[in-house]
């Protein structure tokens, strides 16, 4: 996927993850666009460990492995941080 794609994959990504964790997210919009493509990267590499194909471009199952990995991402940021009210 090229860079365009990837900021627009990061950020739907990012958006449904702090949809399903929510509270105050790092940096708003950029914050949601970076916890998306790094939870994408978590994402493929976790289902990549399982034998699965992990991120093959902007479809369904992989924006659920994005999404799994944005969340996992998302939870270990506020563990580090703390949460906020």
């Amino acid at each position: 996927m090229g860079i365009l794609a990837w900021l627009v994959f990061g950020l739907i990504v990012g958006i449904v993850a702090k949809w399903i964790i929510p509270g105050e997210g790092p940096a708003g919009i950029l914050g949601d666009i970076v916890v998306g493509v790094i939870g994408a990267f978590i994402g493929g590499w976790i289902y990549f460990e399982f034998g699965h194909a992990g991120i093959t471009g902007f479809n369904f199952p992989s924006i659920v492995c994005a999404v799994l990995g944005a969340v996992i991402t998302l939870f270990l940021i506020r563990l580090v941080r703390g949460r906020t009210a």
